[in-house]
């Protein structure tokens, strides 16, 4: 029994400076490990930040590309018809939308949905109004949504409030 009480005192110390070397050197590497990791981070957001806030850029120009008082004076109509006029309004909005959809990438998800809902209740603002009997032409169509009398908020408005919200944060 003494000889190994004798054996636990010698190798006693060599066990708890083993111990604490361990988690020294653990914290160490894992300390190590993060540092490597932030710098990496680092490095590539200097290379991302740009194609993001360009992303943001190009997202911001689309909503007011669709902005119903924007859209309205860029897309004249072809004929007197007015249901057409919202075909061609609503195909105008999806090319633009098709155009920027690889911008998503560099989006939250929550931000890539406000924009598409966005673009989806506008369109579907449009469609209701061609149900209005009152409205005749294709003319008077586009007057009416310049005006928007029904008081609707624009769609386009609150896609963009979202993503300039979503650049702040960026930055904060």
């Amino acid at each position: 029994m003494d000889q190994i009480l004798e054996i636990a005192i010698a190798v006693g110390p060599a066990i708890v400076v083993g111990v604490i070397a361990y988690y020294f050197f653990d914290s160490f590497l894992k300390n190590e490990e993060g540092r490597r990791r932030f710098l990496l981070h680092k490095e590539t957001q200097k290379d991302v930040l740009p194609l993001k806030l360009q992303a943001y850029e190009r997202l911001t120009l689309f909503l007011e590309r669709i902005n119903p008082t924007q859209l309205l004076i860029r897309v004249k109509p072809v004929t007197d018809d007015k249901k057409a006029y919202v075909d061609l309004i609503a195909a105008t909005i999806e090319q633009e939308f098709e155009h920027n959809l690889t911008q998503q990438i560099y989006l939250s998800s929550e931000c890539w949905g406000v924009i598409k809902s966005s673009k989806n209740a506008l369109i579907q603002q449009l469609r209701k109004s061609v149900a209005k009997n009152e409205i005749t032409s294709a003319h008077q169509l586009r007057e009416y949504l310049i005006q928007n009398p029904d008081g609707q908020e624009n769609p386009t408005r609150v896609a963009l409030d979202y993503l300039k919200t979503e650049v702040r944060e960026l930055f904060n």
